[in-house]
């Protein structure tokens, strides 16, 4: 009898699938995948949760131009998405109120052990550098939570590639996902489709499971913005290679091969394997002469890093290109260097401030084919953010992001676009789009920059003295607050180690120590390292440095730097530009004594901040080579 039930269930649960498949279809978009087209690992990962969501269809996406028409087209329908008939193919979505943001504090790293998440902070002190939370407790949770939570919904399946598709650099993921928006910008952001199937065979992926956490009654009208704000819970299960999301219909919360994987749980596999899963950019930069060099920088979000990976040089003669604005992999290549590849294959970036004097080369991309979120809308048809004052017609009236008509700077106290609204846009539109942007092996990387929004005390630039410094320097870097993270306002200057706090996958004090290691590796050629800072303020808050086209200037410096210039100064915080090695020809007056200006008082205030934020978040725990720099650092603070 026991076994006979037992095979009952069986064909009962087989007959329910086939009936949520049916034809591939939902709605007026067929799919040319079915369940049967899923390799067993795969297809025991979907029928797995289906069995605990409950959706009332499953549809395997094939990454199609018509899939994704039909798509928006449903968006349309229900009014989550509005069409923009001023530009081809854009759409724009209007978030709730509460669902703007990452959410750091509901973002937790779930292992058997609190010690290989996180760092353990003083007694009393909380920690500022991830959330831990035990495995069981964590399942218990989501369990919970995804019982049922997509009825009436359709289950998503999204077959997904970070990375070139079969690049040695790159990881596959499968994304079950209740939410059609989701589906939309992860076509944009990653390569998804049956060719990631053929590749991944019977191979290894991440599991990605992902729910807006509101379920529909039979009959009632869907939400065009379903979340679940109240109850957001974002899991990363590094030991399983496992991402949990519920709650949320926000970019950095939801597609998950962006954050998600591709820092926090491709951080462990980097570390497992030998390389880095960096929150950086990839530039390539070619000088008058030809000589072309690559460059990776970190920068906090909302610190213009996505501005310096579309940099349009000022200076006669120089040529940028993009590789990637946000995330870079990087391994060691046969020749001993280090080559970065970028996981990703679209953009999403702030749309707040860019315009076509900050970022003429985003202007040129973010047009067509684009999925915006929470920017205003004017009455041609168009989009509308703080920075396109001058963009937009006199004449056209706006609609703000929260559905105020008529808004105007004057009669509203809100801005019309939220500070952290997006866009959501296709790397290949990108106009100076490197080409070798898809290179399955990468491209050779010769610099790699650190930089934040940095008021006074930190110079404009300056030269690492060696990698053990390097790292010293990525671990003391801090930033002002910005508006991409819900947790945090205003303008506090927060540490934020490698511009990757908020992106750590494992116990940070680890993570620097395989920074480390990576320098220890046998016949490494490791790139020049720089930190960088475009923010110094004067006496009255204005910029000192022009910054966007004109950064460039600074990038001649370093690259001139790589190639052994004796162009720099030893000080104490490290080498900087020799007086006049710097070309601000056409510039007018700019005051350089002030951008490097560095007082011995300022530099101990700076050394006691930064030992109050190792002594409470890493008491104990900072590396010994990290510990000399610190030292090396206060001896030549003594000698100014």
């Amino acid at each position: 009898i026991k076994y006979s039930c037992n095979f009952l269930v069986l064909v009962i649960t087989e007959c329910w699938f086939l009936f949520c498949i049916g034809s591939a279809t939902v709605g007026k978009m067929t799919s040319t995948l079915t369940l049967a087209d899923l390799r067993p690992k795969v297809r025991t990962f979907v029928e797995e949760y289906a069995a605990l969501m409950k959706p009332d269809r499953i549809y395997i996406c094939d990454g199609s131009e018509e899939e994704d028409q039909a798509l928006r087209q449903q968006m349309v329908d229900i009014g989550r998405v509005y069409r923009l008939p001023k530009y081809e193919n854009c759409i724009l979505a209007h978030t709730k109120k509460a669902d703007v943001a990452r959410v750091e504090k509901c973002t937790f790293i779930c292992t058997a052990k609190k010690e290989d998440a996180v760092p353990e902070p003083k007694a009393g002190a909380q920690s500022k550098l991830g959330n831990w939370k035990p495995i069981a407790e964590a399942d218990a949770d989501l369990q919970k939570k995804f019982d049922g939570c997509m009825k009436g919904r359709t289950m998503y399946v999204l077959p997904f590639s970070m990375g070139p598709i079969g690049s040695p650099f790159s990881k596959i993921g499968i994304q079950l996902t209740d939410s059609n928006y989701v589906v939309c910008c992860m076509r944009i952001m990653t390569r998804m489709g049956k060719k990631v199937l053929d590749t991944l065979d019977d191979g290894e992926f991440v599991r990605c499971s992902h729910s807006v956490g509101q379920p529909l009654a039979p009959g009632q009208k869907d939400d065009p913005w379903p979340c679940n704000p109240d109850h957001i819970s974002i899991c990363h299960f590094p030991e399983r290679n496992e991402i949990k999301s519920y709650g949320s219909g926000y970019g950095g919360n939801s597609l998950l091969g962006k954050k998600c994987f591709a820092l926090r749980i491709a951080c462990n596999l980097a570390r497992r394997e030998g390389w880095l899963a960096e929150h950086m950019l990839i530039l390539g930069i070619t000088n008058p002469q030809g000589v072309k060099k690559y460059i990776c920088g970190a920068f906090p979000s909302q610190c213009g890093k996505t501005n310096l990976a579309m940099i349009t040089p000022t200076l006669p003669g120089w040529k940028a290109e993009c590789v990637g604005d946000d995330i870079a992999w990087l391994r060691f290549g046969a020749d001993g260097r280090l080559w970065a590849v970028n996981p990703e294959c679209g953009l999403f970036g702030v749309a707040t401030g860019t315009n076509t004097k900050s970022n003429p080369n985003a202007m040129g991309a973010i047009f067509k084919n684009t999925i915006y979120a929470n920017v205003g809308m004017t009455s041609d048809g168009g989009v509308f953010w703080e920075g396109l004052e001058h963009e937009i017609s006199p004449n056209v009236n706006i609609t703000s992001w929260l559905g105020e008509e008529n808004w105007s700077k004057d009669h509203h106290n809100g801005p019309a676009a939220h500070p952290n609204s997006r866009f959501c846009t296709p790397t290949r539109q990108v106009p100076h789009l490197d080409p070798r942007w898809e290179e399955p092996n990468g491209v050779p990387i010769d610099a790699i920059l650190f930089g934040g929004r940095r008021p006074a005390i930190i110079p404009l630039v300056f030269e690492t003295y060696s990698w053990e410094h390097a790292v010293f320097v990525g671990l003391s870097m801090r930033s002002q607050a910005t508006e991409a993270a819900a947790d945090h306002h205003g303008k506090m200057l927060l540490n934020d180690p490698f511009a990757m706090r908020p992106f750590f996958g494992y116990n940070f004090a680890k993570y620097m120590q395989h920074w480390l290691d990576m320098g220890k590796r046998p016949g490494a050629k490791l790139p020049k390292v720089f930190h960088i800072n475009w923010f110094r303020e004067d006496e009255k808050g204005h910029y000192i440095w022009p910054g966007f086209g004109d950064n460039c200037r600074v990038l001649d410096w370093i690259l001139r730097r790589c190639d052994g210039e004796d162009n720099a100064v030893e000080m104490p915080i490290g080498r900087i530009p020799k007086p006049n090695s710097i070309n601000i020809e056409g510039l007018g007056k700019i005051d350089m004594d002030h951008l490097f200006d560095m007082s011995k008082t300022q530099l101990e205030h700076e050394v006691k901040d930064m030992e109050d934020f190792f002594d409470e978040q890493l008491p104990g725990q900072l590396p010994v080579p990290v510990q000399a720099e610190l030292q090396n650092l206060k001896d030549r603070i003594a000698k100014m």
